[in-house]
């Protein structure tokens, strides 16, 4: 493997980024890790992270990087669909007026 981890994750990142499917599916899952991370610490470790600073720290900044990464996928998502959207509706009316300038008489 002559190749570096880097990018090979690059590509991957692009790959979920291109793909409407696979990043809704990714989104998703991130959102879903988030609540159960959520709902974990508040019932069930909450005495345990409060005990200790440092875990409380990073696993609270661990749940905001998973929600964070949730709310910048959403909006490279709405973003994407907005573009997608434009771009049909170039793609018709061209299409469109392209056949009526055709059916106009000369």
């Amino acid at each position: 493997m002559s190749e570096k981890p880097q990018s090979f994750i690059i590509q991957v990142c692009k790959g979920i980024l291109r793909d409407r499917w696979m990043r809704r599916t990714v989104l998703f899952y991130l959102v879903l890790a988030a609540l159960v991370m959520l709902a974990a610490g508040v019932a069930v470790l909450d005495s345990l992270l409060m005990g200790h600073p440092i875990l409380f720290l990073l696993y609270w900044g661990a749940c905001l990087w998973l929600t964070l990464t949730c709310l910048l996928l959403a909006l490279y998502d709405m973003f994407a669909l907005r573009a997608e959207a434009r771009r049909e509706r170039l793609r018709l009316k061209s299409k469109i007026l392209g056949q009526k300038d055709e059916e106009k008489p000369s």
